[in-house]
Parts: structure tokens; sequence; C-alpha cells
């Protein structure tokens, strides 16, 4: 008589856990779970495509993960499962690692992480933040190749003894002529790497223009960007940069930890009651530590203006003490706070001064 097979309940076989680890690769993910009393009870390894189908089988729980590319995505996947993803950064993790640096160990020091109350953790980011953040890092990257094709055309120039006065637009409007004026100079097949790096110039000049109009465009039916930019300063670049970067600010207490994130504060090193400041940190995202430090030289650049503001009074008196890049750095975290406290409560620059 054939036998029938028991149908159990796989979820069920499963040990009691309380966090889970996952080490993200490329290919492989490698997972260690903690039981509740703190001993690993389970170590597995399975392909990216089996994700949704391993954890399945598991119980719901804390899932930690460090911080990146496909760390969002994983994380709804799992939110979507009912587990409790945690985006834990890289360097809150390292302090759990035991041992040498192998997957399993690092999957280890993420579920040890991830356990913790404390712990500052990365909002988990919508497919729309992901989408605007993407455009922003594609413009920078076009925006640096321009500027290396620019700097290569200096170069070349200087080479054979031609100099020409500083900025993108000096260049832009002399090289031709230049390049017919000292045909005789310059030989052809310099003439023609520089006709080919000039191409390249004005090919990524019209790729930058498309991608700053999408950028624009979402600046301008976004809600948040249109209450961050009532902020002086404050253009459509840097508030889609941060509206991508932050949300609406839930991931920070107050205007200072973004501010702190950003990298615009100065770095501690306090001991035994005596605390000692120095340069900014620059600790945190670069790209819109620059872009808030850019706003505030433009602010700089016009001083008949500063009377308009509800910081007029405090940036004339800083300015007579302050040495203007110092003066910048201080402006610049003052606009990151008033942006992140324009975000956390909607509300518009000049409205947000009576929160």
């Amino acid at each position: 008589m054939a036998m029938r097979a028991k149908t159990t309940n796989t979820k069920a076989t499963q040990p009691e856990l309380t966090s889970i680890g996952v080490d993200i690769g490329k290919d492989v993910f490698h997972i260690v779970g903690f039981d509740r009393d703190g001993k690993v009870a389970l170590r597995r390894k399975f392909k990216r495509l089996a994700l949704i189908r391993e954890f399945e089988k598991l119980p719901c729980c804390i899932v930690g993960m460090e911080a990146c590319l496909s760390a969002h995505f994983v994380s709804r996947q799992l939110r979507a499962l009912g587990f409790k993803p945690r985006i834990i950064p890289a360097m809150y993790v390292k302090p759990f690692l035991k041992g040498q640096k192998n997957d399993y160990n690092d999957a280890e020091a993420i579920a040890e992480a991830a356990q913790r109350p404390n712990l500052k953790l990365v909002k988990e980011k919508t497919q729309d933040q992901l989408d605007l953040q993407a455009l922003h890092r594609v413009r920078s990257r076009l925006v640096s190749r321009r500027t290396a094709s620019i700097n290569q055309i200096r170069a070349f120039l200087i080479e054979q003894g031609i100099a020409v006065r500083t900025g993108a637009n000096s260049l832009r409007n002399s090289l031709l002529a230049i390049l017919r004026n000292r045909e005789d100079e310059i030989s052809p097949r310099m003439n023609d790497l520089i006709i080919g790096l000039y191409e390249d110039w004005l090919g990524l000049d019209k790729r930058i223009e498309t991608v700053t109009q999408d950028i624009e465009e979402i600046s301008r039916r976004e809600k948040n960007c249109q209450r961050l930019m009532s902020v002086p300063g404050i253009g459509p670049m840097i508030s889609t940069a941060v509206v991508a970067a932050i949300g609406t600010g839930e991931a920070f207490e107050r205007g200072r930890d973004f501010g702190a994130w950003i990298g615009l504060v100065p770095r501690q090193y306090s001991t035994g009651g005596r605390s000692i400041l120095g340069r900014i940190s620059k600790r945190g995202s670069k790209y819109l530590r620059t872009l808030f430090i850019q706003a505030a030289h433009d602010i700089l650049m016009r001083p008949q203006n500063w009377e308009k503001f509800s910081f007029g009074l405090w940036l004339a008196e800083a300015a007579k003490r302050m040495h203007r890049n110092k003066l910048a750095t201080a402006l610049a975290n003052k606009l990151s706070r008033i942006a992140w406290r324009i975000l956390r409560h909607s509300k518009k620059f000049d409205d947000a001064l009576a929160v």
C-alpha cells in the first residue's frame, strides 16, 4: 500500500527567529538568523532570484541589511512579505564584525546590529525617489565628463603655446577662431583631436540640458520641491536633490541632524570635559553639501538682498567677523536646517518661520 506523505507547514518547522542579517551580493545572498537566546539559529545562502521563495519559508522578524545599491528594492520586497526591514549604514555594522571578513561573518554582524534599538537607520526610499536620485547622478556624471573634455582641450592648446581665458564660455566662443587663425602652428592631427573633443563637449551639453529639463519638470510638479524653492538660494537642483535624498525628512529628529548628515557641522574631538571643534566633518552626502555651499555663495554675491531675508541681520553681522568661505559654510548649514524644517512641517519658507 502506497504511503501518503505528511503535509507540514514550512514556516512552522523553522526556528523562532528575532533577527536576520542579509549580506546582499550581486548574485548570491547570505543570511544569518538569531534566536531569542541570541544564538545563531540559521545560516543559509541562495541566489538573488530565490529571495522571495526563501523568505516565504521564514517567520516574520527584523531583517537587517547594509545600505547598498539594491537595499531599498530588497527592503520593499521583504516588507510586502510582513518582515521588518532595517537598512543600516555600513559604518555602524563594522563594530559588530567578528573574525575575518567573509559573507557569513558580515551577515552575522548585520543581524547583531539590526537588534540595536537606538541605531540610526537609512530611510527606505520610494521608487520615485530612486528615479529622481538617478537623474541627479547621471547629470553629475555628464557634467564631470564635460569638465574633463574642456580641461583636455585647454591642455592640448597650452602644449601648442595657446592660453585661453578661464571659463567655459570663453573657450567655447574662441575655440574655432583659434583653430582657424593658428592653422599653421597646430598640426592637422592635433586639430582633428581638438575638434573631436569639441564635438563631445557639444553632445554632452545637449544630454545635460535634457536631464536638467527633466529635473526642472519634476520640481514644478512636486509640492515639496515648490516649498523648498521658496528658500533663498534653493532652486530646482537643490530642491529635487533634497527630496530624493531624504523625502520628508523623517529620518532626522531636527535640522541640525540633517546638517550633520551632509557634513556641514564642525568635527568634534572632546575628552575630559574639554570640547574641541575643528573643521567641518565632510561626512555624508558630498553632492548635497556641494549644492548647499554653492547656494550660499550665490546669496553672498548679492549683499543688497540680505535685508529681505529673515536671516539677513545674522548674515550681515557674521560677514564682519568671518572669512568668506567660512561664512558660506555657516550659511549653507543654516539653509540645510531651514530646508529640513520646511519638509517636516510642509510649509513654505515664510510660513515656517512662525512654527
